[in-house]
């Protein structure tokens, strides 16, 4: 699919964000190939003892005091749509629990009929890749939309 049949359709790019760098280039690369005004909608999934996300800088959470992680999601969310925003998206935020982080990103692209997901891949490698496996690798799998996976290297 090219940018420009995405850029045909009408739900919003969901965003998988989790606070890194990489998921800054991420919106960054997205909003140079659709070159549109699309509408967004940035996600940060948490799960209880393993958020999956990086917060913003000077927060500190315990990731077992759910009230604690899910303010934390919500702000790294709004942190991301703010990004969106500046990549030219009309973008709000969402934050979700969910386990495994990758079916709520799937699930809430469906809910919200998204034209594209767009996600980064962290490339782990070794034990840690092959425990944790990829989401990027999942959502692509699993879901029927159009995934957009950016790497570093993009």
């Amino acid at each position: 699919m090219t940018a420009s049949e995405v850029s045909s359709e009408t739900g919003p790019v969901v965003f998988a964000y989790d606070g890194s760098e990489l998921a800054d280039l991420g919106i960054d690369k997205a909003g140079r190939l659709l070159g549109d005004k699309s509408d967004a909608l940035v996600l940060c999934v948490w799960q209880p003892f393993d958020v999956g996300f990086v917060p913003p800088k000077g927060t500190n959470l315990n990731a077992d005091q759910t009230p604690e992680v899910k303010k934390a999601a919500e702000l790294t969310a709004a942190v991301g749509a703010s990004r969106a925003r500046e990549a030219g998206f009309h973008a709000r935020s969402m934050a979700i629990e969910a386990a495994p982080i990758w079916k709520g990103i799937v699930e809430v692209a469906d809910q919200h009929d998204a034209r594209l997901i767009v996600l980064s891949s962290h490339s782990r490698s070794g034990l840690t890749g092959a425990m944790a496996g990829s989401v990027a690798r999942a959502v692509a799998s699993h879901s029927l939309r159009t995934v957009m996976i950016t790497h570093r290297s993009d």
